[in-house]
């Protein structure tokens, strides 16, 4: 074993604590976006259904209240994931998945 090996090990080890790539479970969608989506957005859906399904019922009222939530939605995730993406090319190295590779070698 040379001692580039070796470092990289002790490095890996100092610095991952013994885990290695998720492999599979990186990216976009995962375990926790299953989680938001159908767990933690349910009272916005209802929301929503009620807006179209309630009485009484406006649906313009109700299309411009998805429209708002939409740019509202776009509006923060839009900047976080250019914000990810920089901050995984400035301070990891490279891109992060899906765009770049999974996880460490």
């Amino acid at each position: 074993m040379s001692l580039h090996t070796t470092i990289v090990e002790a490095l890996s080890l100092v610095l991952y604590h013994g885990y290695d790539g998720t492999e599979g479970l990186t990216g976009f969608p995962n375990i926790g976006t299953w989680i938001i989506f159908g767990v933690v957005l349910v009272p916005i859906y209802v929301m929503i259904i009620a807006w179209f399904a309630g009485v009484p019922r406006d649906t313009k009222l109700g299309g411009m209240g998805v429209v708002y939530l939409i740019g509202i939605t776009a509006g923060m995730w839009v900047p976080m994931f250019f914000l990810t993406v920089l901050i995984g090319i400035v301070f990891f190295g490279g891109a992060p998945e899906p765009i770049g590779s999974a996880g460490p070698p």
